[in-house]
C-alpha cells in the first residue's frame, strides 16, 4: 500500500520540480516550448488569444481575471472557442451565472508553471507513464500521453487534448485545450428571492 502512494509523491515532486526549474535549457524543450515569458500576466495574455475568448469572458464574469493578473505561478488549460458547444461559452459569461463560471475556471487552472517540455518528461520518467496534479478546484488531474499528444483526465474521466501553442506569461503558462474539465450546466440557476 505504501509503495504506489509513494511513486505518485515521486511523480508529483518530478513534475513540480520540473515546472518550477527557472535554470531549464529551452533549446532542449523542442519545437513545443514557447520561448521565454512575455511580458503580459495570464489575463493579459488571454485576453490578446482570439482563439480563447470565450474562455477570457468566463475568467472575467468570475472575477478571476485579478487572480489571473496575480503573481501566481499559475497553468491555465485553457478550453479554446471550439471546446464549447454552441453558444455555451457566451452564456457563461452572464452574469446570473458567475457561480459555474468560477467552478470552470478554478478546474481549469493548476499551480505551478507547466510547459509541455516539463510535462512529457514528468510522464516519460513515471513508471505509469501517467502523472497527477491538483487544480485549484481541488481536483485531481491525470496527465497522460496518446502518441504525441498530451491528456488531460478529470477523476470523472472527461478528457481534453492540448492543441494549439502554449504560451509563457508573466506570471504563468497558457496551455490551450480542446476540452472542458468540468460538465457544463444545462441553464441558468434561477434567480434567488431578494437578491
Amino acid at each position: 500500500m505504501m509503495k504506489p502512494l509513494l511513486c505518485l509523491s515521486a511523480s508529483l515532486m518530478a513534475l513540480a520540480l520540473v515546472g518550477c526549474n527557472p535554470n531549464k535549457d529551452p533549446a532542449k524543450s523542442g519545437a513545443q516550448a514557447a520561448s521565454v515569458p512575455g511580458n503580459q500576466t495570464l489575463s493579459g495574455t488571454l485576453a490578446s488569444a482570439s482563439s480563447l475568448s470565450d474562455f477570457n469572458a468566463i475568467v472575467r464574469n468570475a472575477g478571476l481575471d485579478q487572480v489571473l493578473n496575480g503573481v501566481g505561478p499559475y497553468t491555465v488549460l485553457a478550453p479554446t472557442n471550439s471546446a464549447f458547444g454552441t453558444g455555451e461559452g457566451q452564456a457563461l459569461a452572464a452574469d446570473d451565472m458567475r457561480g459555474p463560471a468560477a467552478a470552470l475556471v478554478r478546474a481549469q487552472v493548476v499551480p505551478g508553471v507547466l510547459t509541455r517540455a516539463d510535462i512529457l518528461a514528468a510522464i516519460d520518467a513515471s513508471r505509469s507513464k501517467r502523472v497527477q496534479i491538483r487544480n485549484m478546484a481541488d481536483g485531481l488531474l491525470t496527465l497522460t500521453r496518446d502518441g504525441s499528444n498530451i491528456i488531460v483526465i478529470t477523476e470523472s474521466d472527461t478528457r481534453a487534448r492540448l492543441v494549439e501553442a502554449e504560451t509563457l506569461a508573466s506570471n504563468g503558462a497558457i496551455q490551450p485545450v480542446d476540452g472542458v474539465l468540468v460538465a457544463m450546466p444545462t441553464a441558468a440557476p434561477a434567480a434567488a428571492a431578494g437578491g
